[in-house]
C-alpha cells in the first residue's frame, strides 16, 4: 500500500480531519502528517510520547485479540479533539485526529473505506 497516498486521501476526505499518520510497531513514522494550515496542539516531544503510548496500547490489544477478535479502531475524545487509532493488520498503526465536532461515525466509515480502496 502507498501509505502517503492513503494519508493524503484521508485528509482530503473530510475537512474536520486534522492529522493522519501511519506508524510501524517501533513508533517510527511511515507516512502522513498534519493538514496544511492546522496548528499542532502538541510539542514534538509530547506527540512522540502520545505515539509511543498508542503503539503500546496497540500491542496490548493484539494480545487481547486471541479472545475478543481483532481491534478495528479505538477512539479517545478530548476537550479539544478526537483521536482515532486504526489497526492496519499486525504491522502498522494509523493515528487520525479530528476536530471535536467531527462526526465520529463519518470519520470511521471514510477511513475504513479508504483503507480498502488503497489495498487494491
Amino acid at each position: 500500500m502507498d501509505y502517503e497516498k492513503f494519508c493524503s486521501d484521508i485528509l482530503t476526505a473530510d475537512p474536520k480531519i486534522r492529522f493522519a499518520t501511519v506508524y510501524d510497531e517501533w513508533a517510527s513514522k511511515v507516512a502522513g502528517g498534519i493538514r496544511e494550515g492546522v496548528q499542532n496542539l502538541l510539542t514534538e516531544r509530547r506527540e512522540n510520547e502520545l505515539v509511543n503510548l498508542s503503539v503500546m496500547d496497540w500491542k496490548s490489544r493484539k494480545e487481547m485479540s486471541k479472545w475478543l477478535g481483532k481491534t478495528i479502531y479505538t477512539l479517545a475524545e478530548y476537550d479539544k479533539v478526537k483521536r482515532f487509532s486504526f489497526y492496519l493488520g499486525d504491522d502498522f498503526l494509523l493515528l487520525v485526529s479530528a476536530e471535536k465536532d467531527a462526526d465520529t461515525n463519518n470519520v470511521v466509515e471514510k477511513v475504513i473505506k479508504l483503507y480498502y480502496q488503497n489495498l487494491e
